[in-house]
């Protein structure tokens, strides 16, 4: 159980520690093992290299004839004759019999017997190359070879042998030599690996830096210096656009507030004036006269009505693209939400006569959001109208295109349009908020599409929206969907080309 949990334990405390000390150990772990496999590798090719030549010297030794005969009788002999038995060159030499016994040469050393030896001498096998050792203990390279009748000797085999001290010795050395450089090449490497660390991660540091001093302070005009085209100098400019792109929404928040604090200031004061009055009537006894009395009442109503459509505004406008709740985009036509919309203007009644022509064209958007769009352009084109006026609604090739013809709006206002509380100064006096054109730019902007305002050929003005989308439905689209402008059930229809608060019989009131 501990082995398991010690395993486990070993990468937690690995990542406890901070990056420069992981990037060093990480360094030195690598160069290590990369010392250690070279290391490893250039002894193992050292000492075959070396036997390699010991085996070669053992093949390369030519045994005279008179060697196996005078060894094997000099072993039988009680008076061996000198300096007769020796194979030049090789240290150690002597006579193998079939039955393992051996008769070793003068000035050689006794080596083991093997089977293998044996088989050898035999018969059953011509040589064999292998590691020995002498009766002493000294390790030895043993080449035996079989000796036939042609040699005068059947029945016996020839070991001769050579100490492998010769090989042993360097190898020693070598490893010393290789562990002393491996050890000054490991830490070499872990020097390294802390000065490349620490220069490697000093942008990090600077950027570690900064976000804690955002944290700290809420600082977001902090900026960092980009310096190449490295990772890290994506990162830097990754936070600096973060930064940027923080300290916009928080300035466009702000003056979001404040410009809803100074719209909200207006009616709000207009209610509360009004409303002192009637209770000031209600304490003191002196009643108002119906007429004002009335008119105090209606100014009431506009005021709570302009206090809600202003609410109404702030709340679409904050509400997130990606708001829990809100329905998510689907294929829909816009020619049935121009229907609709159209339908809905007429509630709110008007004297302008409305004319629409529209096609067929469906797109992908969030259809509330999207007719919202189209009734604000709606009550900004009847809005600026002149009485007994007309406004155009047409939906062709995909763009739908509301006209009116009223004063038009100047070219040099034209930039400012979509601005959040922005109001021409020749229609401040008319009821809104100024967040309609905003919202309809979200609107649109969220469906993939773009609106515009442009001067209309003879006076007044065109708002133009294009989305992307088709003149014909997908195969896939939903049963239901209208193909063409749908009348919402329970309205009466309108007269051929006119549309919404239209023609005489409208209900009264005043666009917004």
């Amino acid at each position: 159980m501990n082995g398991p949990a010690a395993r486990r334990r070993a990468p937690r405390a690995l990542r406890r520690l901070p990056l420069r000390t992981r990037l060093t150990l990480l360094t030195a772990v690598a160069v290590a093992v990369a010392v250690a496999v070279s290391a490893f590798a250039c002894w193992f090719l050292t000492r075959d290299q070396l036997r390699g030549q010991i085996d070669t010297s053992l093949r390369n030794v030519r045994v005279p004839p008179e060697f196996l005969s005078r060894t094997v009788a000099d072993c039988r002999a009680t008076t061996p004759q000198a300096d007769r038995r020796v194979l030049p060159g090789i240290a150690y030499g002597q006579v193998v019999t079939e039955d393992g016994g051996r008769c070793v040469a003068d000035n050689s050393q006794p080596v083991e017997v093997t089977a293998a030896d044996a088989e050898v001498a035999a018969g059953t096998r011509d040589e064999v190359l292998r590691d020995g050792v002498t009766e002493d203990g000294e390790p030895v390279r043993v080449l035996t070879r079989r000796v036939g009748p042609a040699g005068g000797a059947p029945g016996y085999a020839v070991s001769v042998a050579r100490s492998l001290r010769d090989v042993e010795e360097p190898l020693g050395t070598l490893a010393l030599l290789l562990t002393a450089v491996a050890g000054v090449g490991v830490l070499g490497a872990a020097t390294a690996g802390l000065w490349i660390a620490r220069t490697g991660l000093r942008p990090v540091d600077r950027l570690t830096g900064a976000v804690e001093h955002v944290a700290r302070t809420e600082d977001l005009a902090v900026r960092i210096p980009v310096e190449g085209e490295d990772e890290i100098a994506r990162l830097s400019r990754s936070f600096n656009a973060m930064t940027a792109a923080l300290a916009s929404s928080r300035d466009r928040q702000q003056q979001l507030i404040a410009d809803a604090g100074h719209e909200l200031r207006t009616p709000l004061t207009s209610l509360r004036t009004n409303i002192d009055l009637l209770v000031r009537s209600e304490e003191t006894g002196r009643a108002i006269p119906a007429a004002d009395r009335a008119a105090l009442l209606d100014s009431v109503r506009a005021q709570t009505k302009e206090l809600a459509a202003l609410i109404g505004d702030l709340q679409e406008l904050a509400r997130p693209d990606t708001a829990a709740g809100a329905a998510p985009p689907e294929v829909t036509g816009l020619h049935a939400i121009a229907a609709r919309a159209v339908e809905r203007a007429r509630l709110r009644g008007s004297s302008v006569t409305v004319t629409t022509a529209l096609a067929p064209w469906y797109v992908r958007a969030e259809p509330a959001a999207l007719e919202r769009a189209v009734v604000n352009l709606l009550d900004n084109a009847v809005k600026f109208s002149p009485p007994g006026g007309s406004v155009e609604v047409v939906l062709r090739d995909g763009e739908l295109t509301v006209r009116d013809h009223g004063p038009g709006v100047p070219a040099e206002e034209l930039p400012h349009v979509f601005e959040r509380f922005w109001r021409s100064p020749a229609a401040r006096g008319l009821p809104g908020s100024g967040l309609g054109l905003s919202i309809v730019d979200r609107a649109v902007g969220q469906a993939g599409g773009e609106v515009a305002l442009r001067p209309a050929p003879g006076g007044g003005t065109v708002a133009a929206v294009r989305i992307p989308g088709a003149a014909h439905p997908p195969p896939d689209l939903p049963p239901g969907l209208p193909s063409a402008p749908d009348r919402p059930p329970g309205l009466p229809p309108a007269a051929p080309g006119t549309a919404p608060g239209s023609g005489p019989g409208a209900p009264p009131g005043q666009a917004s």
